[in-house]
């Protein structure tokens, strides 16, 4: 004989549709067919395949932990798992009663895009990047160990943070935005195409985020709603006054208030390698949408030596050229400036 897989696992339960309740709502498995026992039961199924059987008995030990340590499932969508038994109280019991939890510490690198798959992935992924690590007081000090072990292997910038505090800070600099993003682009689906025709980089740059993948984020919207949630109805309300002050327009006091406040905003955000945010100067050039044109561009910049802090480029949605927006310190703008029109470049 050879041993192809496990079939299923066998619980035992003094209370079959609590336990079987539990299963359905909680991990998505679904009752089916069972033969005709001698004895009362649930067969659970998943993918068509009864992979947990449930046998009542009157009469369990105190201890009912048996030889089988515990059971594993291969599975999706784990923040949303989490949320339900969050929700259901699971977690609070297991807190409550004197479980092992010493292993799990919950940690997660702060990189990458709003594209996915491995074709996407680099060596370099989470260098000097944001790495948050959540202990839990519960959590042993070996298993944190070995979790920050994990970060400085992959050369990340380790934050230690507690639980709630960490939920609450991705749900105002990471949910929210993306919340946002998903608002103004789901809004575009009610635009006319020909509308579409004026809209600029701004708009690309606003809905950008809105392109991910739609199951990942309610995977973590599931997980994190509590957060997101408080942070959302602060939106609203500040949505309530915006809609007064154009309201109100041209009594513009209000109005300036709420333009000025996002300017504030905008300066909070971290410069460059996670310093503070510097004003630079913006010097727009056009450039033909054809081969080399960027690389003409850029060693012209280099033979004025200066160094190029940011650059974005927004396609005209007509002629084939690209206006090429880049960031200098102010000291060299005129510099930067007089080196292009040199060149034949048309700076706008």
């Amino acid at each position: 004989m050879s041993i192809q897989g496990m079939n299923h696992f066998t619980v035992l339960s003094d209370d079959l549709d609590v336990t079987k309740q539990f299963y359905c709502d909680m991990l998505g498995l679904e009752p089916g067919p069972r033969p005709n026992f001698r004895f009362p039961g649930w067969w659970l199924y998943a993918g068509g395949t009864p992979v947990l059987h449930v046998i009542h008995r009157d009469k369990l030990n105190e201890v009912r932990a048996g030889v089988i340590d515990h059971m594993a499932f291969t599975a999706t969508d784990l923040p949303g798992t989490v949320a339900k038994l969050q929700k259901a109280g699971v977690l609070d019991t297991l807190w409550q009663r004197d479980v092992d939890l010493g292993r799990y510490v919950g940690s997660h690198p702060m990189a990458g895009s709003h594209h996915s798959g491995p074709m996407t992935a680099h060596p370099d992924l989470f260098v000097d990047r944001t790495w948050v690590v959540t202990p839990h007081r519960r959590s042993a000090v070996e298993s944190v160990t070995h979790v920050r072990a994990a970060v400085r292997a992959c050369r990340a910038r380790e934050v230690i943070m507690d639980v709630d505090d960490h939920d609450a800070a991705v749900a105002r600099v990471s949910h929210l935005p993306h919340l946002m993003s998903v608002l103004v682009a789901g809004h575009l689906t009610r635009v006319p195409e020909g509308d579409l025709m004026l809209a600029g980089q701004g708009l690309r740059d606003v809905t950008r985020i809105a392109g991910s993948d739609p199951l990942l984020l309610e995977q973590i919207l599931g997980a994190n709603s509590t957060a997101v949630l408080e942070e959302l109805r602060g939106v609203q309300d500040q949505l309530g006054l915006l809609i007064k002050a154009v309201e109100a327009a041209p009594a513009t006091a209000d109005l300036r208030s709420q333009l000025e406040r996002g300017v504030a905003g905008t300066r909070k955000i971290g410069g460059k390698h996670g310093a503070a945010p510097v004003n630079y100067s913006e010097i727009v050039v056009a450039i033909p949408d054809s081969p080399g044109a960027l690389a003409r561009l850029f060693a012209d910049v280099s033979a004025a030596g200066v160094n190029v802090e940011d650059v974005s480029i927004e396609h005209d949605p007509v002629l084939q050229i690209g206006y090429l927006a880049m960031s200098v310190a102010p000291e060299h703008a005129d510099a930067l400036v007089d080196t292009m029109l040199s060149h034949g470049w048309t700076v706008l």
